[in-house]
């Protein structure tokens, strides 16, 4: 099904792979009658192209990146505004897309969300943006119908920015980013090696994309073997696709954790571009005749089977078949990993309860977002639900379009007939359903979703307040398959349905009456519109001679989710005020953690208020005492010391891109990150963006949670671009050394950290200009 082969190869003519080995010269010559060498090859990838018509340095291996286009929408863009604002913006240099699919129900924090989107309305007449309002379209459907194109690059505030079927080289980051766009920088990374997905033969009816995603993720994520790279999707058994399809493996593509993707381009893309209105945006790509890739991943379209994906992460795969035949073994294991991950041990998943003789029952389907609300995978499950019914059981299913102009050629294609009819609910364009904001299922409930994400709590529950829900990644024909079961699980290849797709319509007039255009046409006059929840960003202290740091949190799980750092679903109203959202941080995983951050912070605000720090915070007076036992130290002035938290966590940063999970930190006084890895360079990023150092570790930490460290001398370390530090645990009147590591950063980076963060960055330089 799925082969992960670890070697890099050669790709000829587009079908061959020839793995590199001292044998490989040969073979290449005996087929092309050249063998160039790896370097020569490697420009020969469609991603290689793209980054170099992008790339602002002059150089392949640093490379310096200007987007065509920026993405973002209403939890992300109202703080990247307002930073980008007030580190001097004029007007949006290149097109942005502000759109409202997340926090599309007004009725949740009273008027928060609306305030949001009328903020977002008058920015993009302000600055020149486009502005496309609430239930017209899910962020990443509208980028796909309207923005992408063959040769581009897109840079997006969501983690599935994903536009490379439709050969546009997408990347979901933090904010700050996206804010270095705005302000006319580059995105600034070393050259991400590229590897070769591989695809052949085609798909059996009632297998999907989410079907071919889940088997990819469950193939590479656990070994780390794409992360932070391209995937290159070539193979003759792409045209076997059609395009619909190929974004729904596209945008999944990121629970890979690898850096973006891009596909080989053919006639569907061409008709899907033409389809929409936009014949232009066309080109061909392919690999060149002989393309050099850094690792090799082989997909036979025609052994994937129905998957499914069971809590709490997309790569806990199995086929439905396996699930099925082993289902008490399995749904044991689910929950063994569940109480261990969750640390709540008086709630259970249930997940033994949904046993019904030798099947399983589940609670709910949703098809929806960016994943499952496509034209084509809403078809499908309507054409398996046809002269059948839900049932009017426990079990329901609600499908969400992702885009107006979907829900309409669904209405004149008959499905959202047949839909309604077998008892499924129709909603509007909302990615709620993927971050915890909609179906959410009863405690112990079972749902299986065609949406993105599966991290715990994502289906909106709450642990801390004894509720406990779950959730497993399906295809929507799956899906379809198991409502028409009435909620036993149920393979979609086990079912007969009419596999036809009727040709799509694309009604462009739907966009052209409602999305504000402002591209190359703004209105510097127009007034920001503030909402009493929108709140300028705190004051951020340049980084001090030395630090003084508590750890605040101190978690051993073997990965750390976004969603734990800084929950979604119940915290999006309150994503466009700092220090309100802050006290959500860690509040799933560490619920002590603000209280902790904040009671250290009060010492730093003495601090900056020229009051001495150290009657502030009980347990600071013991810390100097041990720094003042260190050689040089004797007689610190703590006073110009900058004193806060830090967070350990084993592989913090997994999923979203959203940049609240360092921001919070900031904002509670948090000064680092201590971690053996970080899970995303999008993650590792936000944490410099806020001015945050991102220290690692090997081994296990000589330090605790309440510890104090001590970092001499960091300021002089950053501005050296040391990789090595020294720091100290404080224990006990005493001061043990130990040493952390500070990974390379770019000078751009170094400066930011420097300054406290991106904002002050740019503050100061605009003083000097």
């Amino acid at each position: 099904m799925v082969t992960v082969h670890h070697k890099p190869a050669y790709l000829v003519g587009g079908s061959t792979i020839v793995f590199d080995s001292p044998e490989a010269p040969a073979q290449l010559r005996q087929l092309t009658g050249s063998a160039p060498t790896p370097d020569e090859a490697r420009r020969g990838t469609i991603a290689h192209g793209i980054l170099a018509a992008h790339n602002t340095s002059g150089s392949e291996q640093e490379m310096k990146i200007k987007f065509d286009c920026l993405a973002s929408h209403d939890i992300t863009y109202v703080g990247i505004i307002q930073t980008a604002k007030a580190s001097g913006l004029e007007q949006f240099p290149l097109p942005y897309v502000l759109t409202n699919c997340h926090n599309s129900l007004c009725a949740v924090g009273g008027t928060i969300n609306e305030d949001d989107h009328q903020f977002g309305l008058s920015c993009a007449k302000k600055y020149g943006g486009i502005y496309v309002p609430a239930h017209q379209a899910v962020i990443h459907q509208y980028m796909r119908e309207m923005m992408a194109g063959c040769g581009k690059m897109i840079l997006g505030s969501d983690s599935h920015t994903r536009y490379g079927a439709l050969g546009t080289m997408a990347i979901g980051e933090g904010g700050p980013e996206l804010v270095k766009q705005l302000l006319g920088r580059t995105y600034d990374i070393p050259a991400p090696q590229v590897v070769l997905v591989h695809l052949t033969g085609k798909p059996h009816p009632g297998v999907g994309p989410q079907d071919v995603a889940i088997a990819l993720i469950g193939a590479v994520f656990a070994d780390g073997s794409v992360k932070n790279k391209v995937l290159e999707f070539a193979g003759d058994g792409v045209a076997n696709l059609s395009v619909e399809y190929r974004c729904g493996i596209d945008v999944m593509t990121t629970e890979t954790t690898c850096l973006s993707s891009i596909w080989k381009t053919d006639a569907r893309v061409a008709e899907y571009f033409a389809i929409h209105g936009r014949p232009e945006a066309y080109q061909e790509l392919a690999p060149a005749p002989v393309a050099y890739y850094d690792d090799v991943v082989t997909i036979d379209l025609g052994k994937v089977e129905p998957m499914i994906a069971m809590p709490f992460h997309p790569s806990n795969a199995y086929t439905i078949r396996e699930l099925r035949a082993n289902l008490k073994e399995i749904l044991a294991e689910v929950e063994q990993k569940a109480a261990a991950q969750l640390d709540h041990p008086n709630l259970t998943l249930g997940l033994g309860d949904k046993i019904c003789g030798d099947e399983l029952l589940v609670d709910q389907g949703v098809i929806a977002g960016c994943a499952g609300g496509s034209y084509e995978n809403l078809t499908a499950a309507a054409n398996l639900l046809k002269g059948r019914d839900i049932g009017a059981e426990e079990f329901s299913l609600s499908v969400y379009p992702a885009s107006q102009p979907v829900f309409l050629g669904l209405l004149e294609n008959g499905s959202i007939t047949t839909l309604a009819e077998s008892g499924a609910t129709i909603r509007t364009a909302f990615c709620g359903p993927c971050f915890g904001a909609g179906d959410v299922p009863a405690n112990r409930g079972l749902s299986i979703r065609h949406s993105t994400r599966i991290f715990p709590n994502r289906e909106g529950s709450k642990p801390g307040d004894g509720q406990i829900a779950s959730v497993a990644l399906m295809d929507a024909r799956s899906i379809a398959a198991t409502a028409a079961r009435k909620g036993l699980l149920t393979a979609a290849t086990d079912l007969d349905a009419d596999d036809c797709i009727p040709k799509y319509r694309f009604h462009k007039e739907i966009y052209d009456h409602r999305v504000y255009d402002g591209v190359g046409h703004p209105q510097p006059e127009t007034p920001i519109r503030y909402g009493p929840n929108i709140a300028d960003w705190p004051q951020m202290e340049a980084l001090t001679e030395h630090l003084l740091l508590q750890v605040a949190s101190f978690i051993t799980d073997p990965v750390t989710t976004t969603d734990e750092l800084i929950p979604s679903g119940e915290t999006s109203s309150y994503r466009s005020n700092p220090k309100k959202l802050s006290q959500f941080a860690l509040s799933r995983k560490d619920p002590a953690y603000v209280g902790r951050a904040t009671a250290i912070q009060a010492a730093e605000t003495a601090r900056l208020e020229g009051k001495n720090p150290i009657g502030a915070f009980e347990g600071l007076r013991e810390a100097y005492r041990a720094v003042c036992t260190i050689p040089g130290f004797e007689s610190l002035n703590i006073t110009r010391t900058g004193i806060g938290s830090l967070v350990y966590a084993r592989k913090p940063g997994d999923g979203s891109a959203r940049e609240q999970a360092a921001s919070c930190q900031k904002v509670l006084g948090g000064w680092a990150n201590i971690a053996q890895e970080y899970a995303t360079k999008r993650y590792r990023s936000n944490l410099i963006n806020w001015g945050m150092l991102p220290f690692t570790l090997a081994g296990e930490p000589p330090f605790g949670c309440e510890d104090f460290i001590f970092l001499p001398n960091i300021r002089e370390a950053v501005q050296a671009g040391a990789e090595k530090v020294t720091a100290y645990v404080l224990r006990q009147g005493q001061a043990a050394p130990f040493e952390l590591a500070l990974p390379p950063m770019t000078e751009d980076e170094r400066s930011i950290i420097l300054a406290g963060c991106l904002i002050n960055f740019y503050r100061d330089q605009n003083q000097k200009a």
